[in-house]
C-alpha cells in the first residue's frame, strides 16, 4: 500500500476530469480490490494487464458506458487495488481474484474484453466460470505457453531476469519505458503517465510489475492448464481487435487465434500500439458495437 493511499479509498492523485468514475472496493481473498462499474446494458468485463490498470480503460469506458454496463478491475497490486500479505503476484494468484470477484458480484452474461496478461487471467476465469459468459473480446494477448516464436518472450528472458527486476523495481521501468513505446498514435501526456507512475509509486509496489515478465517463461503449468482447457469457451462468439503495431504481439499470435476460435471475427488496427485502448480508443470501441450488432442484439 502506498503511503498516499489507505485502504478502500481513492487516492488524491486520481484526476477526476481523467478518470471520471466512481472508484468501488471490494475485500477479496484479504485483498480490497479496486474496480469500476459504470453504465447499463450487457457487461463488459475489461482486464488489464502489466504495468496498467483499469486506467487503461478509461476512454472505452466513457464511449460505451450509454449502451453497456463497463466493468474494469485492478488486480491485487495494481492500479488502485492492495494485496494480501504473502501475495506473490503471479497470474494464476490475479486469475483466482477474478473468479472470485465474478462470484462476489454475481455476474452473468459476460463479454470477457482481455488485453496481455488479461487474456491469460480472464480466459482462466472463464473457463472455471463458462455459464457466466456470453462473448469474448480479445486485444493483443495469448493464452498457451512460450515457444519461442513470440517477441514477448525475448523481453521476459531480460526483464524477467534479476537484472530485469531489479530495474522495474528501482526506476519503474516499465511504467517510463513500454507505455510510451505501446503507443505509436497518441502519445500519452504526462499527466497520463502521472496515473501509471503513481499507481506503482514505491520499490514495494512496484514488485507487482516486476513479476509478470519472468511469469511469461516462468508460469509455464498456468499456460499450459489455460491452453488445454480453451474447449470450454472456444465456441463462443469472439471478436479479435488487434493492432498491428504491436512491439510484443504480431500476426502468428493473431492467426493462432483465429484458427481456434471457429466463432470469431478479426478487426485489424493499422499502425496502432500495444496500448489499443489509448492508442485508438474510437476504433475499439466502434469495432466492438459494429460486431455486436452482428450477434442479433443492440444494446440500448
Amino acid at each position: 500500500m502506498t503511503k498516499q493511499q489507505s485502504v478502500g479509498t481513492r487516492p488524491s492523485w486520481v484526476d477526476d476530469e481523467l478518470f471520471p468514475f466512481e472508484s468501488r472496493f471490494v475485500e477479496l481473498d484479504g485483498h480490497v480490490v479496486h474496480y469500476v462499474d459504470e453504465g447499463s446494458g450487457p457487461t463488459l468485463l475489461m482486464l488489464h494487464g502489466n504495468p496498467t490498470w483499469s486506467f487503461l480503460y478509461r476512454d472505452v469506458i466513457g464511449s460505451l458506458r450509454d449502451r453497456f454496463r463497463c466493468i474494469a478491475l485492478d488486480y491485487p497490486g495494481f492500479g488502485l487495488s492492495v494485496a494480501a500479505p504473502g501475495y506473490r503476484y503471479l497470474p494464476q494468484e490475479h486469475a483466482s481474484v477474478v473468479v472470485s470477484f465474478l462470484d462476489r458480484l454475481g455476474l452473468s452474461e459476460v463479454t470477457l474484453v482481455a488485453h496481455d496478461w488479461g487474456g491469460p487471467i480472464g480466459l482462466y476465469a472463464a473457463e472455471q466460470r463458462p455459464e457466466m459468459f456470453e462473448r469474448l473480446v480479445l486485444a493483443n494477448t495469448w493464452a498457451w505457453p512460450m515457444n519461442g516464436d513470440l517477441r514477448a518472450e525475448l523481453g521476459a528472458r531480460l526483464m524477467g531476469s534479476l537484472v530485469g527486476r531489479e530495474l522495474i523495481r528501482q526506476f519503474n521501468l516499465f511504467v517510463n519505458a513500454l507505455i510510451p513505446a505501446g503507443h505509436r498514435r497518441n502519445r500519452p501526456s504526462q499527466a497520463e503517465m502521472n496515473h501509471y507512475r503513481a499507481a506503482l509509486d514505491t520499490r514495494d509496489r512496484r514488485h507487482a510489475s516486476a513479476v509478470l515478465p519472468g511469469a511469461i517463461i516462468g508460469s509455464r503449468t498456468f499456460l499450459t492448464d489455460v491452453a488445454d482447457r480453451l474447449t470450454a469457451i472456444e465456441q463462443l462468439p469472439a471478436l479479435i481487435v488487434w493492432a498491428d503495431s504491436d512491439i510484443a504481439f504480431g500476426d502468428k499470435e493473431r492467426q493462432r487465434w483465429e484458427a481456434r476460435l471457429p466463432n470469431h471475427t478479426t478487426v485489424v488496427l493499422p499502425g496502432v500500439g500495444h496500448f489499443l485502448q489509448s492508442d485508438a480508443p474510437e476504433e475499439l470501441c466502434e469495432a466492438i458495437a459494429d460486431w455486436w450488432a452482428t450477434q442479433g442484439t443492440t444494446p440500448s
